[in-house]
């Protein structure tokens, strides 16, 4: 979906208590913790450079969240997701988000985006989202990486492959 073909070593991380792998580059560092409420964190990102990264959020949804159609089309979830981060349009403006590409694929949705806050440099922004059942509720699991849109060559197309590589086990 996101990636192209580029020479990189990749190990799988597996998580079993979440049901979930994805591909990971060798030599980046494993952070965990908890966001906000319920939310469960796991980072990805190179020992020397935290401005790129990989996270794995996940959300516990309620009841009436039955699947991803539950947030309506992937366009219609990008577009809300997007527009919830811009800020262009204040005075003084704030944050710009772009929304890219979207896609449905195989009971995931794409999205591919822009944030840029003024003064500073542009983030690209590649994401995969999810959801599952876990025997008590649902959860909505957002796989995002990102990296300075300036070094697009070095971590795009390595992002876009563990971005793609995000699978429920």
């Amino acid at each position: 979906m996101f990636h192209a073909d580029f020479i990189q070593e990749f190990s799988t991380y597996n998580n079993d208590d979440d049901n979930y792998s994805l591909l990971v580059p060798a030599g980046w560092v494993q952070g965990n913790g908890k966001a906000v409420g319920e939310r469960l964190v796991t980072a990805f990102y190179p020992a020397n450079d935290t401005s790129v990264n990989v996270n794995v959020l996940i959300t516990p949804v309620g009841p009436d969240y039955t699947s991803l159609g539950s947030f309506g089309t992937v366009d219609a979830f990008a577009e809300t997701l997007v527009n919830s981060l811009d800020r262009s349009w204040k005075k003084p403006p704030g944050q710009a988000a772009k929304l890219i590409d979207s896609k449905s694929k195989k009971g995931f949705y794409y999205i591919e985006y822009t944030i840029q806050q003024p003064g500073e440099k542009k983030r690209h922004l590649l994401s995969v989202v999810g959801m599952r059942f876990n025997g008590w509720y649902n959860r909505l699991y957002t796989v995002t990486g990102q990296y300075f849109q300036e070094d697009e060559s070095k971590y795009g197309a390595v992002l876009g492959k563990v971005v793609d590589s995000f699978k429920f086990v």
